[in-house]
């Protein structure tokens, strides 16, 4: 369980590398900024901390407990206009900002809160038993059940392969299917541990509840979206700053902020130079710093890339 760390954490989420976030994201205090992961609120409360009162956030979440989170948190900067709250999936950014666009910047904090992993009902823990749900979104239609008990082995060796970039894929996933109907998730975690050598164990579990997941919430798709809305919706000299968990994010927001695009080649001009709508500003990952991890485990595996918005202009494709 996590106890709150820092002047922006709460039990439900401690916000993480906020001050490089302020220090990427802000370049306008009267400016119009999007936080499409809002959690808990701690970045919000953070950004609205240094904005004048001219300047505004959008919080955006698909879960339901961490918008109620937020409005329950910041009633006074709702009441003033100066914060509003959606839930909903990325892929409806562009209609969310419709009116408040070009924004001055967007933040999007991937993974999965502490409120979602201590929350033992939500599913998203193998530490403690739960059914297997794992969706961000309850309202959604497929659980994580579904899929360990309706997904073919060939089915689930893929998903845990691709999404989980497990090497002993095949061997969980057989192992899965062996071991139906798999009601909890504590059950599944122990169908996991004896598919694989004791040395890897916490790992399989680690990276199969990754997996799921993923699947589960198309999280993938869905961050996707956003990366390639987000050069229409930022205003030139504005902000991109994303904190990534995992390597199948970092490598998409890496190609989004170096290329432009997430597959194909970077637009050129008739002379070869790249039109890339972002250019970098973090050469390689900023990470939090020892003391951060020390108060925060959860942080350790943050990277905090960003980028600002060129006058190069984006289609709509």
């Amino acid at each position: 369980m996590l106890t709150a760390i820092g002047p922006y954490a709460t039990a439900y989420h401690a916000p993480v590398l906020y001050h490089t976030v302020l220090e990427y994201l802000i370049t306008d205090t009267s400016g119009v900024y999007v936080d499409a992961t809002a959690g808990g609120g701690g970045h919000v409360e953070a950004i609205l901390s240094v904005l004048s009162p001219n300047g505004c956030v959008i919080a955006i979440d698909r879960d339901a407990d961490a918008v109620h989170a937020v409005k329950r948190r910041l009633p006074e900067a709702i009441g003033s206009k100066q914060l509003m709250v959606y839930q909903s999936a990325f892929s409806n950014l562009e209609t969310l900002v419709q009116g408040h666009a070009p924004i001055s910047g967007l933040l999007l904090d991937l993974g999965v809160s502490s409120y979602q992993l201590d929350h033992g009902p939500r599913g998203f823990s193998h530490r403690q038993a739960a059914p297997l749900d794992m969706r961000m979104d309850v309202e959604s239609p497929t659980a994580a059940a579904d899929i360990v008990n309706g997904f073919t082995e060939d089915a689930l060796c893929k998903v845990l392969h691709r999404w989980g970039e497990e090497p002993h894929a095949r061997r969980i996933a057989r192992r899965i299917v062996a071991c139906r109907p798999i009601e909890t998730t504590t059950d599944l975690a122990m169908a996991v541990r004896s598919a694989v050598p004791t040395r890897w164990e916490s790992r399989a579990v680690a990276r199969t509840f990754q997996a799921l997941r993923i699947a589960v919430n198309d999280e993938m798709d869905e961050l996707a979206h956003v990366l390639e809305a987000s050069a229409r919706v930022v205003g030139e000299g504005g902000r991109l700053v994303v904190i990534s968990y995992h390597s199948l994010e970092d490598r998409m927001v890496k190609r989004i902020l170096r290329d432009g695009v997430l597959t194909g080649e970077a637009e050129r001009d008739i002379y070869g130079v790249k039109l890339a709508p972002w250019q970098p500003l973090t050469r390689r990952p900023v990470v939090p710093d020892a003391a951060e991890v020390a108060a925060n485990r959860r942080s350790r595996s943050a990277k905090l890339r960003a980028g600002v918005r060129c006058a190069f202009p984006v289609s709509n494709r």
